[in-house]
């Protein structure tokens, strides 16, 4: 690979890290070029050879790179992961560097792929107003549960200001708070208080699922979830034991 040659350009999650994706580990620099290309492979290169390559997907400016929404559908199918596929994307919305909607257009280009299913679901619950991974584990797990989807990112106005909250179940009355690591941060630490101190008020049962716990344990926190919905009256399938 040459540097500045036309063909040459920065691609996946090397193409969003200078596009102003933030908290993205890079172990490697992708580098997408035509199908048929002539490159020269190099230590820590990883060239990608695409059949979809296109002048048009390129920033017209800076480093020579993909647009956002390109480079977000290319490093999640290039991901070694579902995990880290889903995370680059939810990344890419959730720091606005692309809307789901552009990402969503950009896969439609995707005809084959061993991914393409796995990413076309990730890319319509960002549609539907997920923000972070933790919430859309948290969807996806309790439809695999048997338990009703919950709404998400929903408004509520109080006396004391506007709040997003994460999963509510109108119904029953009951809002689950997701909470990443920013959560344990001094500054956000009063508006989590006020917000589920405001939903209280509101006679809804608040229950906190910390990202952590939904990894190690998530069995014990769905059970609660279940528990609230169940004294709140929800009709949920009776479970047979052995």
């Amino acid at each position: 690979m040459r540097q500045g040659r036309a063909a040459d350009v920065f691609d996946g999650a090397s193409s969003l890290v200078p596009s102003g994706l933030e908290h993205c580990a890079v172990d490697r620099i992708q580098v997408s070029v035509p199908r048929g290309a002539r490159v020269r492979r190099g230590r820590g290169l990883d060239i990608r050879q695409t059949r979809r390559w296109s002048s048009d997907d390129r920033v017209p400016w800076g480093v020579p790179r993909t647009k956002p929404e390109v480079a977000a559908v290319r490093a999640a199918l290039w991901a070694r992961s579902d995990r880290q596929a889903a995370l680059v994307l939810t990344m890419t919305v959730q720091q606005r560097l692309a809307t789901a909607e552009q990402i969503g257009h950009e896969l439609l280009r995707i005809r084959r792929d061993r991914r393409r299913a796995f990413v076309h679901g990730i890319v319509l619950d960002l549609v539907g107003g997920v923000r972070s991974l933790g919430e859309l584990d948290v969807v996806r797990e309790c439809r695999a549960r048997g338990l009703p989807a919950p709404t998400q990112q929903v408004v509520r106005r109080t006396r004391t200001g506007t709040y997003y909250l994460d999963l509510v179940w109108e119904r029953w009355k009951l809002v689950v708070e997701v909470d990443g690591i920013q959560h344990t941060w001094a500054g956000q630490v009063v508006g989590d208080a006020l917000r589920q101190n405001s939903v209280a008020l509101g006679e809804a049962r608040v229950l906190r699922l910390p990202l952590l716990g939904l990894r190690l344990d998530p069995d014990a926190f769905f059970a609660q979830i279940e528990e609230a919905l169940l004294a709140a009256g929800c009709p949920l399938p009776v479970r047979r034991t052995a």
